[in-house]
């Protein structure tokens, strides 16, 4: 695993000495955890705006929506 130092205010600290409270080995495992899951959410909210663009275009294009609509006839509902 990689060694890095970081910088973090003495509330975070503290927060970080409480690390088996929330169920980690070390503050290594907790700071990796919390890492992670930001990363997910960075992924996820990606995913997001990318869905939001693609609904923007499907609404202001009447041929797409045509072309969708016809693909989706004899289609059980």
């Amino acid at each position: 695993m990689v060694q890095a130092k970081f910088s973090i205010q003495e509330t975070q600290a503290r927060f970080l000495e409480n690390f088996q409270e929330y169920g980690f080995k070390d503050k290594s495992a907790m700071l990796r955890a919390a890492i992670e899951n930001y990363r997910k959410n960075l992924f996820l909210e990606g995913l997001q705006r990318s869905a939001d663009l693609y609904c923007e275009i499907y609404e202001k294009d009447v041929e797409l929506k045509e072309l969708t609509e016809s693909a989706l006839a004899g289609w059980p509902e």
